[in-house]
């Protein structure tokens, strides 16, 4: 998905998921969740919140466009 279209769906500019993807700005919780709806992901999928290990706390590096989504390994089972 296009950054203009995506932002044509949330109602934000182009500009704004760009800020978003690129770590400049953090979106209300409103467009987060229309964001990760319209990408059809759970929020934390698409946004994340690190701590690094000094324990200061800093943003990721922002929107995840592409979503991974990995297949259960049947060895995993306990």
């Amino acid at each position: 998905m296009m950054h203009k279209e995506l932002a044509d769906y949330v109602g934000v500019s182009r500009q704004t998921i760009c800020a978003i993807e690129g770590g400049k700005y953090s979106p209300s919780l409103e467009v987060a969740f229309q964001i990760a709806n319209i990408l059809c992901s759970p929020l934390e999928s698409v946004f994340y919140y690190l701590a690094d290990v000094e324990g200061l706390k800093e943003y990721a590096d922002g929107l995840v466009i592409e979503v991974i989504v990995e297949a259960d390994d049947p060895g995993d089972e306990k």
